[in-house]
């Protein structure tokens, strides 16, 4: 009696797992591929292009490992900024930044965004064009939407990586990027690339694979689209009062700078904040007990590209050290 029940519960179980979204059986690759060439055709793709990507691929069994793949633990705030902003990099980007002067220089006239971020994000997102990923895109991107846990998403991007290659920036088997399809020195998705890459150098594509001119503007023109201030400081370090509450931390909280100065929060290592009704927030990626810091609303436009507080806070620390 109990091994009958035994058996008919561990049958419910192995049904409900199997039936679940992540483990939903899919159509044959091929036939899906079919069915994508279709769906391609429908958004205005040319044949000429589908035929050269959207045949003879199969899907990538180390992009779906890597996207399954859980951390085995979460690094600190304290750790992973030890990585990104470390004295190799701000030296590797100063030298950047006097080499590409002229080129840095025009961009932030023209967007009004300080080459020092752009150079921060390039640094932090490809260690400055030295690891943009090998995977073909097509590939990679065809795989996730095949894979089926974020098949609408990743079908958008896969469309939009074709519109790219059928626009003639890029052929296919040089579109090359992360396993999720992030691509070129500053990782845009396919549908950032259509909406914010630009000619940088004039000669008619947009290559942030390998043109730094079109990587920079790129860059800038996504910061300023996306809401930045210019004349605007990222944030600053602060220093938080004993018994500061965990319900005011967080990027999405916005109070007049002159808020947290009344609470008791300062500067760190001393003195009052500005009496200023900028909106502002506190983000403290640790939490209360770690480093904490009030930031403005270029942060919220750096979070617009990652929304990671760790990302973010890292960008404008690594920025800051490139200025000095």
């Amino acid at each position: 009696m109990f091994k009958n029940h035994f058996s008919k519960a561990l049958l419910v179980i192995v049904l409900m797992i199997l039936s679940s979204p992540s483990y939903a059986a899919r159509p044959d690759f091929n036939v899906w591929l079919k069915d994508m060439r279709g769906k391609a055709a429908a958004a205005g793709i040319s044949q000429a292009t589908i035929n050269a990507n959207l045949y003879n691929i199969t899907p990538s069994e180390t992009a779906i490992r890597l996207d399954r793949k859980q951390p085995e633990s979460k690094k600190t705030f304290a750790q992973y900024k030890t990585a990104v902003v470390n004295e190799n990099r701000v030296q590797k980007g100063r030298k950047l930044i006097q080499q590409h002067y002229s080129d840095l220089q025009a961009v932030e006239d023209q967007y009004g965004v300080p080459k020092q971020f752009i150079v921060a994000l390039w640094g932090i997102e490809t260690n400055f064009g030295g690891n943009t990923g090998g995977f073909s895109v097509v590939r990679a991107l065809a795989t996730m939407a095949w894979e089926g846990r974020r098949e609408t998403f990743f079908t958008k991007e896969l469309i939009n990586a074709l519109k790219i290659i059928d626009a003639g920036h890029i052929k296919g088997a040089n579109m090359k990027g992360s396993w999720a399809g992030a691509m070129g020195q500053n990782q845009f998705m396919p549908s950032s690339f259509n909406a914010y890459a630009v000619d940088g150098n004039g000669d008619g594509k947009r290559d942030i694979w390998g043109t730094k001119k079109d990587v920079f503007a790129s860059t800038a023109n996504y910061l300023k689209k996306n809401g930045w201030q210019t004349g605007q400081r990222w944030g600053r370090r602060v220093a938080l009062p004993t018994g500061f509450s965990k319900a005011l931390i967080g990027p999405k909280i916005k109070k007049p700078l002159s808020y947290w100065s009344s609470l008791g929060v300062t500067r760190h290592g001393g003195g009052a904040l500005p009496q200023d009704t900028i909106s502002s927030s506190i983000v403290a990626p640790d939490g209360v007990n770690g480093e904490a810091y009030v930031v403005y609303n270029n942060y919220q436009t750096i979070m617009d590209w990652n929304r990671s507080t760790y990302f973010a806070t890292s960008v404008g620390l690594l920025a800051d050290r490139l200025a000095q």
